[in-house]
């Protein structure tokens, strides 16, 4: 039997949350239908997906964490929860007909770029195909963290991160160790508090906590905002402003962001009235520098007589023994790691070799690095959505996605007016000046003057993560490519200049 031809696609898109169905249905209102989304798992989702622990929900307004091309007036709550969001996810794959270009249980184990060829060789874990170019829409949520604490092995009980929540363990009337207090931490605390035993909190850094002003949206909105889409537009226009007004006091002038503190201090002040755990759930660093939380049940859930607050981060486990910093010991029947994610060192960019023959991590061991958060230099017809420093403090990532969005169809415009077998390569010259700006600019922000060591942070400390600017900024600087920053490689024997070269540079 002879051997079946290897597929080829004209576009790759890896990983179906927001990112990449956002780009499935781009590429289709485009008219490009020769596409595939390489999926790991076997639903679409992504951190939506793979987030299902309780208490899991989006700590942006509904109404303006959804697709400007795919609003939903039927979102229950201003801030709706997990299973809301999963489910809107699937509704935009069927409604805009992506299922057929999914390849669902495809995990992409490794990708190649073909210097001979202009194309990815691309291996999964359904099988092998090449792509002209490839979207990475993995997302820097995708991968947990989980530290490395010695004697874990020796833990008797059941041990899972947040993001890989074990619903066939039953937490009721167990002594469960909370492993951080970030983000999923409280929204977990209080969803299980009621039901377990006993609950410990490491606290390694104390978050600020401001109140979460949610509500269930009433059917009136909703009819309104189906019959008249004008308000539902207004909705987001007003949650959108507000957010974009607030990124000067983060990224220029954090000294204004005191009162914020004040606001904060009082919403625990209503819960909490021991004054040494006032104290210990105080932070130190100035607010913004980490990520701040919306809750209304975080506090109240601390101050619950089966909880206990631990001021340190776990060091060691002996047995069923969990030894903190501080020297306490605790007993516990479950571990919850809520360490967060791989977001400085995304895994998917040690299986990226571009054309240099290293891989994107290798390239990226200094620190993240790509043109307009899109394009990392040395790897062409390659972009990332939510790459580096395009990240959020205050506002929806999935203005900054659509914004890329916008980048890669004019990227896979300009290949089409250039013409031919060709691909363009980001100019590390380019990279460089993209890269000196953005950190330029965040010298100023919250984020690097506040004094906390947070997650927007890498290994040498420079933040590769956010974005210092408004998103409306962002949506200009990545409304079209600028040729000036690329150069066109064309196959060898057809560039123009040196006889035999790959790369032919474009004339500025």
């Amino acid at each position: 039997m002879a051997e079946r031809e290897q597929q080829h696609v004209r576009v790759a898109v890896i990983g179906s949350g927001f990112g990449g169905l956002g780009a499935a249905v781009r590429l289709r209102r485009q008219g490009i239908t020769d596409f595939v989304v390489l999926e790991r798992a076997d639903s679409v989702g992504g951190t939506w997906r793979d987030n299902s622990y309780p208490g899991c929900a989006c700590d942006v307004p509904s109404h303006l964490y959804s697709f400007s091309f795919a609003p939903n007036p039927e979102w229950p709550r201003n801030f709706s929860g997990q299973e809301h969001i999963r489910a809107y996810l699937e509704r935009v794959t069927d409604t805009f007909g992506l299922r057929p270009h999914i390849r669902f249980n495809a995990e992409v184990r490794g990708l190649r770029w073909s210097n001979s060829a202009l194309h990815w060789e691309i291996g999964t874990a359904s099988g092998a195909l090449t792509a002209d170019v490839v979207v990475s829409a993995t997302g820097p949520l995708s991968d947990p963290k989980l530290p490395d604490v010695p004697g874990l092995d020796t833990f008797p009980g059941r041990v899972f991160h947040s993001a890989r929540w074990d619903h066939d363990y039953d937490l009721r009337g167990k002594r469960v160790a909370m492993i951080g207090t970030g983000a999923s931490a409280i929204q977990i605390v209080p969803a299980i508090q009621p039901e377990v035993s006993r609950l410990t909190l490491f606290q390694r850094t104390p978050p600020w906590v401001l109140p979460r002003a949610d509500r269930k949206i009433s059917a009136a909105e909703k009819w309104l905002h189906t019959k008249v889409p004008a308000t539902r537009a207004a909705r987001r226009g007003l949650l959108w402003g507000i957010r974009e007004l607030q990124v000067s006091a983060f990224t220029k002038r954090p000294n204004e962001l005191g009162l914020i503190e004040f606001l904060a201090k009082n919403h625990m002040r209503k819960a909490i009235k021991d004054p040494g755990m006032r104290a210990a759930l105080t932070p130190d660093y100035r607010i913004g520098c980490k990520r701040i939380l919306l809750s209304n049940t975080y506090y109240p859930a601390l101050a619950r007589p089966n909880v206990d607050l631990v001021p340190a981060g776990l060091t060691e486990v002996r047995g069923s023994t969990l030894v903190a910093a501080d020297g306490s010991e605790t007993e516990a029947d479950a571990i919850v790691f809520g360490t967060g994610f791989h977001v400085t060192d995304m895994p998917i960019a040690q299986r990226v070799t571009g054309a240099n023959g290293t891989t994107l991590a290798e390239e990226w061991k200094d620190g993240m690095a790509a043109l307009r958060g899109a394009c990392a230099a040395g790897f062409p017809n390659f972009l990332t959505l939510i790459g580096p420093n395009t990240g959020l403090g205050n506002s929806s990532m999935i203005l900054m996605i659509e914004a890329q969005l916008n980048y890669m169809v004019d990227f896979l415009r300009q290949l089409d007016v250039l013409g031919g077998k060709i691909a363009l390569t980001a100019r590390q010259s380019a990279v460089d000046e993209w890269t000196r700006k953005i950190q330029r600019r965040m010298e100023r922000t919250v984020w690097n003057t506040g004094g906390c060591d947070s997650w927007y942070l890498d290994a040498n400390g420079r933040n590769t993560t956010a974005w210092p600017g408004t998103t409306a900024e962002f949506k200009k600087v990545t409304r079209q490519v600028d040729l000036a920053e690329y150069e066109v490689l064309r196959p060898p024997g057809a560039a123009v200049g040196t006889s035999g070269s790959a790369r032919a540079e474009v004339a500025v």
